[in-house]
Protein backbone atom coordinates (compact mmCIF):
# COMPACT_ATOMS: atom_id res chain seq x y z
CA UNK A 1 0.00 0.00 0.00
CA UNK A 2 0.89 3.60 -0.85
CA UNK A 3 1.84 6.67 1.45
CA UNK A 4 1.48 10.05 1.89
CA UNK A 5 3.28 12.45 4.04
CA UNK A 6 0.60 14.32 5.61
CA UNK A 7 0.71 17.76 7.32
CA UNK A 8 -2.39 17.22 9.56
CA UNK A 9 -5.84 16.32 8.77
CA UNK A 10 -8.73 18.99 9.33
CA UNK A 11 -12.37 18.21 10.41
CA UNK A 12 -15.68 20.30 9.58
CA UNK A 13 -14.28 22.22 7.04
CA UNK A 14 -16.19 25.12 5.10
CA UNK A 15 -13.50 26.74 3.15
CA UNK A 16 -11.74 23.80 1.04
CA UNK A 17 -14.58 23.06 -1.08
CA UNK A 18 -19.00 22.67 -1.49
CA UNK A 19 -20.20 21.84 1.92
CA UNK A 20 -18.29 20.20 4.79
CA UNK A 21 -15.20 18.66 3.99
CA UNK A 22 -12.64 16.72 5.95
CA UNK A 23 -9.05 18.20 4.16
CA UNK A 24 -5.95 16.16 4.26
CA UNK A 25 -3.09 19.08 4.17
CA UNK A 26 0.03 17.19 2.67
CA UNK A 27 3.45 18.18 2.92
CA UNK A 28 5.93 19.42 0.68
CA UNK A 29 5.86 22.17 -2.03
CA UNK A 30 7.93 22.54 -5.03
CA UNK A 31 6.84 26.84 -5.29
CA UNK A 32 8.02 29.34 -3.15
CA UNK A 33 5.33 31.82 -2.94
CA UNK A 34 6.54 34.74 -0.36
CA UNK A 35 2.85 35.56 1.31
CA UNK A 36 2.06 31.33 1.87
CA UNK A 37 -0.18 31.15 4.74
CA UNK A 38 0.28 27.23 5.22
CA UNK A 39 4.88 27.89 5.41
CA UNK A 40 5.01 24.14 7.76
CA UNK A 41 4.19 22.74 4.63
CA UNK A 42 6.28 23.92 2.30
CA UNK A 43 9.38 21.50 3.40
CA UNK A 44 8.70 17.93 2.91
CA UNK A 45 10.52 17.47 6.09
CA UNK A 46 8.85 17.17 9.37
CA UNK A 47 8.72 20.02 11.65
CA UNK A 48 7.75 21.58 15.21
CA UNK A 49 6.58 24.73 15.21
CA UNK A 50 6.97 26.23 18.84
CA UNK A 51 4.44 29.00 19.69
CA UNK A 52 4.55 32.33 22.16
CA UNK A 53 2.22 30.39 24.39
CA UNK A 54 4.20 27.26 24.69
CA UNK A 55 2.04 25.29 22.76
CA UNK A 56 3.90 22.76 20.20
CA UNK A 57 2.45 21.26 16.90
CA UNK A 58 4.39 18.79 15.11
CA UNK A 59 3.62 18.55 11.41
CA UNK A 60 4.71 15.74 8.87
CA UNK A 61 4.08 12.35 9.31
CA UNK A 62 4.29 9.35 6.55
CA UNK A 63 1.26 7.38 6.80
CA UNK A 64 -0.42 5.02 4.79
CA UNK A 65 -2.97 5.48 2.52
CA UNK A 66 -5.47 2.81 4.79
CA UNK A 67 -4.67 4.74 7.35
CA UNK A 68 -5.78 8.31 5.69
CA UNK A 69 -8.76 6.12 4.40
CA UNK A 70 -9.91 5.16 7.80
CA UNK A 71 -9.50 8.67 9.48
CA UNK A 72 -11.68 10.23 6.93
CA UNK A 73 -14.28 8.40 6.71
CA UNK A 74 -15.13 8.88 9.96
CA UNK A 75 -16.60 12.19 9.20
CA UNK A 76 -18.72 10.36 6.20
CA UNK A 77 -22.25 11.03 7.95
CA UNK A 78 -21.08 14.70 7.77
CA UNK A 79 -20.54 14.81 4.21
CA UNK A 80 -23.81 16.36 3.20
CA UNK A 81 -25.21 18.60 0.26
CA UNK A 82 -21.89 17.83 -1.46
CA UNK A 83 -19.38 17.82 1.09
CA UNK A 84 -16.65 15.35 1.15
CA UNK A 85 -12.75 15.41 1.12
CA UNK A 86 -9.96 17.96 -0.04
CA UNK A 87 -6.87 16.96 -0.27
CA UNK A 88 -4.55 20.08 0.12
CA UNK A 89 -0.86 20.99 0.69
CA UNK A 90 1.67 22.07 -0.07
CA UNK A 91 1.68 20.55 -3.15
CA UNK A 92 -0.70 17.67 -3.16
CA UNK A 93 0.19 16.81 -6.70
CA UNK A 94 3.40 15.84 -5.59
CA UNK A 95 2.29 12.85 -4.25
CA UNK A 96 -0.25 11.98 -7.20
CA UNK A 97 0.08 8.29 -6.58
CA UNK A 98 -1.09 8.30 -2.98
CA UNK A 99 -3.73 10.78 -3.79
CA UNK A 100 -4.77 8.64 -6.78
CA UNK A 101 -5.23 5.45 -4.31
CA UNK A 102 -7.26 7.55 -1.27
CA UNK A 103 -9.21 8.98 -3.67
CA UNK A 104 -10.23 5.54 -6.05
CA UNK A 105 -11.10 4.05 -2.47
CA UNK A 106 -12.99 7.11 -1.12
CA UNK A 107 -15.04 6.66 -4.86
CA UNK A 108 -15.60 3.36 -3.82
CA UNK A 109 -17.46 4.56 -0.57
CA UNK A 110 -19.19 7.42 -2.13
CA UNK A 111 -17.57 10.25 -1.10
CA UNK A 112 -16.87 13.49 -3.25
CA UNK A 113 -13.37 14.04 -3.60
CA UNK A 114 -11.12 17.86 -4.56
CA UNK A 115 -7.65 18.85 -4.77
CA UNK A 116 -6.73 21.65 -4.05
CA UNK A 117 -3.09 22.44 -6.61
CA UNK A 118 -0.99 25.02 -8.08
CA UNK A 119 -0.38 22.91 -10.97
CA UNK A 120 3.16 23.00 -11.65
CA UNK A 121 3.82 19.63 -12.11
CA UNK A 122 4.19 17.13 -14.75
CA UNK A 123 0.97 15.93 -17.00
CA UNK A 124 1.24 12.56 -15.69
CA UNK A 125 0.82 13.30 -12.67
CA UNK A 126 -2.98 15.13 -13.14
CA UNK A 127 -3.07 11.74 -15.20
CA UNK A 128 -2.91 9.41 -12.22
CA UNK A 129 -5.96 11.20 -10.35
CA UNK A 130 -8.20 12.52 -12.63
CA UNK A 131 -10.53 9.71 -13.02
CA UNK A 132 -11.03 10.09 -9.50
CA UNK A 133 -11.43 13.72 -9.00
CA UNK A 134 -14.75 15.72 -8.81
CA UNK A 135 -13.03 18.83 -8.54
CA UNK A 136 -9.92 20.56 -8.89
CA UNK A 137 -9.45 23.88 -7.39
CA UNK A 138 -6.37 25.17 -9.21
CA UNK A 139 -4.09 28.40 -8.52
CA UNK A 140 -3.40 30.85 -10.95
CA UNK A 141 -1.56 33.72 -9.29
CA UNK A 142 -0.77 35.86 -12.62
CA UNK A 143 -0.16 35.64 -15.81
CA UNK A 144 3.44 36.81 -15.69
CA UNK A 145 5.54 34.50 -17.21
CA UNK A 146 8.51 36.09 -15.60
CA UNK A 147 6.97 36.88 -12.17
CA UNK A 148 6.17 33.28 -11.90
CA UNK A 149 9.50 32.46 -11.89
CA UNK A 150 11.38 35.43 -9.96
CA UNK A 151 8.63 35.47 -7.23
CA UNK A 152 6.85 32.31 -7.18
CA UNK A 153 9.41 30.06 -8.83
CA UNK A 154 6.88 28.43 -10.81
CA UNK A 155 6.68 27.47 -14.72
CA UNK A 156 3.99 29.90 -15.91
CA UNK A 157 3.32 28.14 -19.31
CA UNK A 158 3.54 24.53 -17.24
CA UNK A 159 0.79 25.68 -14.97
CA UNK A 160 -1.43 27.06 -18.16
CA UNK A 161 -1.12 24.20 -20.05
CA UNK A 162 -1.87 22.18 -17.18
CA UNK A 163 -4.99 23.80 -16.62
CA UNK A 164 -6.12 23.63 -20.52
CA UNK A 165 -5.68 19.91 -20.39
CA UNK A 166 -7.85 19.36 -16.99
CA UNK A 167 -10.79 21.32 -18.83
CA UNK A 168 -10.41 19.73 -22.06
CA UNK A 169 -10.74 16.53 -20.38
CA UNK A 170 -13.85 17.90 -18.96
CA UNK A 171 -13.11 18.10 -15.28
CA UNK A 172 -15.11 20.94 -13.56
CA UNK A 173 -12.01 23.26 -12.64
CA UNK A 174 -12.20 27.06 -10.31
CA UNK A 175 -9.41 28.88 -10.90
CA UNK A 176 -8.65 30.25 -7.80
CA UNK A 177 -7.16 34.09 -7.67
CA UNK A 178 -5.08 35.17 -4.76
CA UNK A 179 -5.53 39.05 -4.58
CA UNK A 180 -2.25 39.70 -3.31
CA UNK A 181 -1.20 43.61 -3.19
CA UNK A 182 1.24 44.95 -4.75
CA UNK A 183 1.48 41.64 -7.33
CA UNK A 184 -1.41 41.31 -8.78
CA UNK A 185 -4.22 43.66 -7.87
CA UNK A 186 -3.66 46.00 -10.73
CA UNK A 187 -6.50 46.42 -13.49
CA UNK A 188 -3.59 45.55 -16.34
CA UNK A 189 -3.06 42.29 -14.14
CA UNK A 190 -6.67 41.47 -13.62
CA UNK A 191 -7.44 41.62 -17.19
CA UNK A 192 -4.15 39.69 -18.61
CA UNK A 193 -5.15 36.94 -15.64
CA UNK A 194 -8.68 37.13 -16.88
CA UNK A 195 -7.31 36.79 -20.77
CA UNK A 196 -5.74 33.44 -20.16
CA UNK A 197 -8.48 32.05 -18.09
CA UNK A 198 -10.70 32.47 -21.01
CA UNK A 199 -8.16 31.32 -23.27
CA UNK A 200 -8.07 28.05 -21.14
CA UNK A 201 -11.59 27.79 -21.19
CA UNK A 202 -12.39 28.60 -17.47
CA UNK A 203 -16.00 29.33 -16.19
CA UNK A 204 -15.40 29.47 -12.25
CA UNK A 205 -13.05 31.90 -11.27
CA UNK A 206 -12.69 32.24 -6.86
CA UNK A 207 -11.10 35.49 -5.70
CA UNK A 208 -9.11 34.89 -2.55
CA UNK A 209 -8.14 38.27 -0.82
CA UNK A 210 -4.42 38.28 0.92
CA UNK A 211 -4.34 37.98 4.77
CA UNK A 212 -1.97 37.39 7.04
CA UNK A 213 -3.78 34.43 8.98
CA UNK A 214 -0.06 32.33 8.66
CA UNK A 215 1.91 34.92 10.89
CA UNK A 216 2.11 33.22 13.51
CA UNK A 217 3.38 30.09 11.68
CA UNK A 218 6.28 31.94 10.66
CA UNK A 219 7.46 33.16 13.96
CA UNK A 220 6.84 29.73 15.26
CA UNK A 221 9.31 28.06 12.49
CA UNK A 222 11.75 30.85 12.73
CA UNK A 223 11.17 31.87 9.23
CA UNK A 224 11.14 35.61 7.93
CA UNK A 225 7.15 36.23 6.72
CA UNK A 226 8.27 39.15 3.66
CA UNK A 227 4.67 40.00 3.91
CA UNK A 228 4.20 40.57 7.74
CA UNK A 229 3.92 44.53 7.45
CA UNK A 230 1.14 44.17 4.26
CA UNK A 231 -2.04 44.96 4.51
CA UNK A 232 -4.68 42.89 3.34
CA UNK A 233 -6.73 44.57 0.50
CA UNK A 234 -9.36 47.19 1.21
CA UNK A 235 -12.79 46.36 0.43
CA UNK A 236 -13.20 48.68 -2.04
CA UNK A 237 -10.29 47.37 -4.16
CA UNK A 238 -11.53 43.81 -3.94
CA UNK A 239 -15.10 45.05 -4.99
CA UNK A 240 -13.38 46.55 -8.15
CA UNK A 241 -10.89 43.32 -9.00
CA UNK A 242 -14.32 41.29 -8.90
CA UNK A 243 -16.43 43.48 -10.80
CA UNK A 244 -13.66 42.86 -13.75
CA UNK A 245 -13.59 38.45 -13.29
CA UNK A 246 -17.61 38.36 -12.79
CA UNK A 247 -17.79 39.48 -16.89
CA UNK A 248 -16.26 36.45 -18.00
CA UNK A 249 -16.59 33.91 -15.23
CA UNK A 250 -18.71 32.90 -11.85
CA UNK A 251 -16.73 34.66 -8.76
CA UNK A 252 -17.04 33.73 -5.93
CA UNK A 253 -15.14 35.94 -3.50
CA UNK A 254 -13.78 33.82 -0.46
Amino acid sequence: MKTLNVSCIQRFSTGDGPGIRTTVFLKGCNLRCPWCHNPENISDKPQTLVYRTGKTVTYGKITAVGDVLSDVLEDKEFYINGGGVTVSGGEPMLQADGVSELFKALKENGVSTLIDTAGCVEKKSFDLVSDHTDIFYYDFKTADEEKYKTVIGGDKNLIFDNLCYLIKTGKTVHARIPLIPGFNMSEKDSLDICAELLKAGVRYADLLPFHRLGSSKYEASGLDYKYKNVKPPEKEAVEKIKSIYEKYFTVIVE
